[in-house]
């Protein structure tokens, strides 16, 4: 990608982040309300590893129970996880759990496409079964070299319990690729995707 494309890019997830924002401010009273019925804190605050390592806190709805990760500890999400609430379910396969996000967009942290953004010091089961650090996997080092997204080929072609090592594959595809044509397209199939509910069902593609 070219400055000039970075930039482009840059402008277009600043515009459209902020109007969302504007547009979707009804949306959040109403899922803030219906989070908060179910029980615990409205929002979930976590640091996330951005462009070039730097280290930044994402904002999203709490689609899990109270203290999940004190009560089960730290692990990826997964089909039918026991922590995920009620609200959450509907939150997490219609992605309104990370409307927050655009905040992260609008500021610079993330863009709408890139690789999804790693908790910092997060670890890969090897096939033995010995925990091995993600920036020991193929991939981390080229993904870091572009700004996080809230979707990209990884969130919407791939389910989240799969490996990091696959997420990545796709990851270092879109690096390759990258271009706002290829964003857009993906951003219309997120949307879509959004408006069906079918976030929770896709099926991995090889």
């Amino acid at each position: 990608m070219t400055r000039s494309q970075a930039i482009a890019k840059r402008a277009f997830d600043a515009i459209l982040s902020g109007a969302g924002l504007i547009v979707s401010l009804p949306v959040w009273i109403v899922v803030a309300i219906a989070v908060k019925l179910d029980g615990g804190d409205v929002f979930f605050s976590q640091e996330r590893v951005g462009l070039g390592g730097r280290t930044f806190r994402v904002l999203k709805f709490r689609s899990m129970i109270q203290d999940a990760e004190a009560k089960f500890g730290a692990r990826q999400a997964s089909e039918s996880d026991p922590r995920v609430t009620r609200v959450g379910r509907w939150l997490r396969a219609t992605a309104m759990d990370e409307l927050p996000q655009l905040l992260s967009i609008f500021r610079g942290d993330m863009s709408f496409v890139g690789p999804r953004a790693l908790r910092p010091n997060e670890i890969e089961p090897a096939g033995d079964g010995r925990p091995v650090p993600l920036e020991a996997v193929p991939g981390f080092s080229a993904r870091c070299t572009v700004t996080p997204g809230l979707t990209g080929l990884a969130q919407i072609y791939l389910r989240r319990d799969v490996t990091r090592r696959q997420k990545f594959r796709y990851d270092l595809l879109y690096v390759r690729r990258r271009s706002l044509m290829l964003d857009v397209r993906l951003i219309m199939l997120s949307f879509w995707i959004s408006l069906r509910g079918r976030w929770e069902a896709r099926q991995p593609k090889f």
